[in-house]
């Protein structure tokens, strides 16, 4: 897909971008190197890998799902929220 001068004023548009003529001309061979990388990227073979969701392992700590009894600031508050109903 290739970036045209249209494409580059309406993107501009939406950006709520002023650009001028030499601007417009500049960013439409920036933008057309872009998706040229990212047709590259496109092309390279990732069989095997597995996909990531970070660099790092991430492993959440579990806690008890434990109710609080506390009357102010715990839960098993059933009675009090279901008495406020109309």
């Amino acid at each position: 897909m290739a970036i045209d001068q249209a494409t580059v004023r309406k993107i501009a548009s939406l950006a709520r971008i002023a650009i001028s003529d030499a601007e417009a001309a500049a960013m439409e061979g920036e933008l057309n190197g872009i998706l040229g990388w990212v047709e590259q990227l496109g092309e390279v073979d990732v069989t095997g890998v597995e996909p990531m969701t970070a660099v790092i392992p991430n492993v959440l700590r579990l806690r008890d799902d434990v109710i609080d009894a506390d009357p102010l600031t715990g839960g098993n508050r059933r009675d009090d929220v279901l008495a406020n109903a109309p």
